[in-house]
């Protein structure tokens, strides 16, 4: 008997393999972007402790938008890039 439906994929998300680690990076950095606006956005409709810990996300995104984007000038220096982050 004949099987007519393809076998399901082993992992519902999955990276290509064949993308350049530049370009995974570069989507890395823009997806922590779109997060940082988001939650930046969120925390300042709320209050208190929920907008504090909004905040302080806010904030480790920022962090991790900043070790990228170093990994990205390491990686490829360009002429117009800023001494403090050489």
């Amino acid at each position: 008997m004949k099987k007519i439906t393809p076998n399901p994929p082993t992992s519902l998300f999955e990276v290509a393999q064949n993308i350049d680690p530049e370009t995974l990076l570069i989507q890395a950095s823009e997806t922590l972007a779109s997060l940082n606006a988001i939650t930046t956005d969120l925390a300042f409709e709320l209050e208190g402790e929920n907008r504090q810990k909004l905040l302080g996300s806010q904030q480790l995104i920022v962090l991790g938008e900043l070790l990228i984007e170093r990994v990205l000038v390491v990686l490829h220096p360009t002429t117009d890039t800023s001494p403090s982050l050489r």
